[in-house]
């Protein structure tokens, strides 16, 4: 299960700093109250940007892996949230203008045939949502749970 590593650096930055070693999991996010073996279980690295790792726990009782993934970073997609967001307004701007996604797909990814270009930027039920449009909800849903599991963290 990936969960946010709330940082303000950039993908490149992250790497640089060797930030996942800064990451941390006071609690395990299944049982706060502790006694399930949770423990820090490594890093995994990611492709893009190279160098990249992510930083990673495991819940032994909940059979169940936690990582944490930066803000600069997308999730289930390779590269940066940055990369993402552009190819998004590239689509979006060409759709506007007229054209249909199967153009744009040819013209951001024109190294690769049509059905491989259309899997990243294809909408689903054909609408085209920017990322931070999704991000912004999403994080003020996550913060008060994320708040909420350390609060019930014990200590030892």
């Amino acid at each position: 299960m990936q969960l946010r590593h709330q940082t303000a650096l950039t993908s490149e930055d992250y790497v640089r700093q060797e930030y996942w070693r800064q990451a941390s999991l006071d609690c395990c996010p299944l049982h706060p109250r502790g006694g399930c073996g949770f423990a820090r279980h490594g890093t995994y690295p990611r492709v893009e940007p190279p160098g990249t790792q992510i930083s990673r726990w495991y819940c032994p009782t909940g059979h169940t892996t936690f990582s944490l993934l930066p803000d600069c970073l997308a999730s289930q997609l390779s590269g940066s949230l940055d990369e993402v967001e552009q190819v998004v307004a590239i689509v979006e701007a060409k759709v506007a203008a007229g054209e249909s996604i199967e153009k744009a797909a040819e013209e951001i990814r024109p190294d690769i045939e049509l059905p491989g270009a259309m899997l990243p930027p294809r909408p689903e039920e054909g609408k085209l949502h920017r990322l931070s449009d999704i991000s912004a909800p999403v994080s003020q849903f996550m913060a008060p749970i994320a708040l909420h599991l350390c609060d019930d963290c014990e200590t030892s």
